[in-house]
């Protein structure tokens, strides 16, 4: 495999060809490939000079900005391995994330600095070894990210880095509770740039909007297919969603492609008209609606909002990378679909719990075989030989194959809950509660909200002769678990209306239509 395939070796490409092109900007300053090219090579150098080794592991806490791209690339070139961690985690999650992955060094924007100078004690890295961007001063016990590109050497580090090498460790939430790291290569990385760029029909005249977080595998995809391609990137960097303030953004940067969630296309859509008039976003001529259900009135709104676009929807993981795509053409006619399959994604099998294949009509687990499939979950064996059966990767996902080959999604990864684009696995929010010494036993669930997609339901047994309230139990999570992840509200149930299986499992599924029916 060429050296092109990692994301280091293609702005480098582009700082040649196209030096003075924006390749990245933010609400705050932009990059021509060529200064890209140039930062990058110099903080790989300063990451080098600071005693890392190639394979160590570099853990990354920031909100959405240019830096995101930069670090990237700088770890990339010097054979670094990312691990982008996600800004609404509170201390403990970060902790063990850090400990996890055994990261060497930590990068942190300022704003998030509190939360990590909480955790700093516990984590397995060097003082030296702490990078901190965005403050206005310098900070006593942190490297300024600045002064430490400035003072590096300007020549790429002498680093061979393979395709095969690891370029990150995404962490996505746990089934047992604990988050597990996907390893991603520098090869995946290219091929599923490739594949992208093939199904949107992207290229270097393309600008893409970045808004979800860089932490997450979407943005991180598309950042390094837009890198690759030579096309501009914008990273929206507000710190909350704004509806008008990302229509104003498609329209000012002549935005021509990005990725939302169903919750950003019903905020914008829920705007009034005439704000809506305000902006011209004939530009956009393709966007992409991921991550959960959209309604058919939710579509054909995004189409008249935004009259040049084609709509995509598409089914992927961290893991498996992109597997399905539904089309521009088949969004009315499919709907419900996820799809068929990708291109280059190579192939679906939806099998039974004895590996067999089931027919057209029926549910079983989905497995894909993709060119751009992750390598294993870091330092967990097990997880990956669940995960694999040969070639096949599944993340537990149950679906059905209709009599034309489009996909439907039964049941999302064990009853995980996705709310705003975030997954959300009920088995780590259970474990928090369950841990309060009054609780008993514990259920989580996802119930239908108009805004967000789903929010979190918790339905809780007390131990006898306990009284707590719903307001204690909020509380006691309010401190312990992101906030995307604590449930809206708590349910008090007596032990035997939990409904379980022979065996004793909660029925998570059957709790939440009996709850949905008791409250239609």
């Amino acid at each position: 495999m060429s050296q092109l395939l990692t994301l280091s070796e293609s702005v480098a490409a582009h700082a040649r060809t196209q030096p003075r092109k924006i390749g990245v900007r933010d609400s705050r300053r932009a990059l021509t490939f060529a200064l890209w090219d140039a930062r990058a090579s110099r903080l790989a150098q300063a990451l080098l000079g600071l005693g890392l080794q190639p394979g160590d592991r570099v853990a990354l806490l920031a909100y959405n900005a240019i830096e995101w791209l930069e670090i990237y690339t700088a770890l990339a070139r010097a054979g670094l391995v990312a691990v982008p961690i996600n800004f609404r985690l509170v201390g403990p999650e970060v902790a063990y994330i850090v400990q996890h992955a055994e990261a060497r060094a930590f990068i942190v924007q300022d704003d998030l600095r509190p939360l990590v100078e909480r955790i700093r004690g516990e984590l397995p890295i060097d003082a030296s070894r702490y990078l901190l961007f965005g403050a206005s001063a310098s900070v006593s016990g942190w490297q300024a990210y600045e002064a430490l590109i400035a003072a590096a050497a300007p020549e790429p580090p002498a680093v061979a880095v393979k395709p095969e090498d690891l370029f990150a460790l995404m962490y996505t939430s746990g089934t047992t509770g604990r988050p597990k790291g996907a390893m991603r290569s520098h090869e995946g990385n290219a091929l599923i740039a490739l594949a992208t760029a093939l199904e949107f029909g992207l290229g270097r005249d393309d600008t893409g909007l970045l808004v979800m977080p860089l932490c997450h595998a979407n943005s991180l995809y598309f950042g390094v297919t837009f890198a690759m391609l030579g096309a501009t990137i914008v990273v929206d960097d507000r710190r909350s969603f704004d509806p008008e303030a990302l229509l104003a953004k498609l329209a000012h940067e002549h935005v021509t492609f990005t990725s939302l969630v169903p919750t950003h296309y019903i905020m914008m859509l829920s705007l009034p008209d005439a704000v809506k008039a305000r902006y011209d976003v004939r530009a956009v001529g393709k966007l992409l609606i991921s991550s959960a259900p959209a309604r058919k009135d939710t579509k054909l709104a995004i189409l008249q909002l935004f009259p040049n676009g084609r709509l995509f929807e598409l089914y992927g993981s961290t893991e498996a990378g992109w597997v399905t795509v539904l089309r521009p053409d088949e969004q009315i006619a499919r709907l419900g679909s996820v799809g068929r399959e990708w291109s280059g994604s190579g192939a679906i099998r939806l099998l039974d719990a004895d590996g067999r294949e089931v027919p057209d009509g029926e549910v079983g687990e989905l497995y894909s075989r993709t060119a751009y499939v992750f390598s294993g979950y870091w330092k967990n064996p097990d997880k990956t030989a669940e995960a694999f059966q040969g070639a096949w990767c599944s993340v537990g996902d149950m679906a059905r194959r209709d009599a034309d080959g489009y996909i439907h999604l039964v049941d999302r990864k064990s009853n995980m809950i996705i709310s705003g684009g975030e997954n959300i696995y009920p088995s780590e929010v259970e474990s928090l509660l369950s841990a309060h010494p009054q609780v008993q036993d514990v259920a989580v669930i996802g119930v239908p909200d108009d805004k967000w997609g789903e929010s979190v339901q918790a339905v809780v047994v007390l131990q006898p002769d306990q009284r707590a309230s719903e307001a204690e139990l909020l509380d006691w999570c309010r401190e312990r678990i992101a906030g995307y992840k604590r449930p809206r509200s708590i349910i008090f149930v007596a032990e035997h209306e939990m409904p379980r299986t022979a065996t004793g499992k909660i029925q998570h599924r059957l709790l939440r239509d009996r709850l949905l029916t008791r409250h239609s």
